[in-house]
């Protein structure tokens, strides 16, 4: 079974969704250094401009982003340890799931977004590859259940 279609059937998806949010609630609050303050300014903004931002991004993103990491958490599984496996591929999981918002910022008109994209790109990785091993934790929670 593929995991959107586990993760992603009504009676999850929401659950998962929150966690994910959640995940990246702790990721920003984690952050540290003058970028780490100035994007905890920014995603405060907008937590307080658009509430429920976040968790729409995540349910939008959700559906492409686990198929981009489905053939790496399926290695996982047969290799025994898919958390695991996830974790020490942070790197390519990273490139995985980023390549979804790479190919929305390629389409998009907007010049002056694609060029703050383009300059956020490298350190978005290093986030998102700190992100993983949380995420693979959540992968595995909602898949046993």
């Amino acid at each position: 079974m593929k995991l959107s279609d586990d993760l992603l059937n009504p009676s999850k998806k929401n659950m998962v969704v929150a966690d994910c949010t959640k995940l990246m609630d702790q990721q920003v609050a984690s952050m540290q250094g003058v970028s780490g303050l100035a994007f905890k300014a920014g995603y405060t903004a907008i937590k307080g401009f658009a509430p429920n931002y976040c968790a729409d991004a995540v349910a939008m993103l959700l559906p492409q982003s686990l198929t981009a990491i489905d053939p790496i958490w399926s290695e996982g599984i047969q290799s025994g340890n898919p958390v695991q496996h996830l974790t020490q591929n942070s790197s390519r999981t990273a490139d995985a799931i980023l390549s979804i918002t790479d190919a929305k910022i390629e389409k998009s008109n907007n010049k002056a977004l694609r060029g703050v994209y383009d300059k956020l790109r490298n350190s978005a990785k290093k986030h998102v590859e700190e992100a993983v091993p949380g995420l693979a934790k959540i992968i595995d929670n909602h898949t046993k259940n």
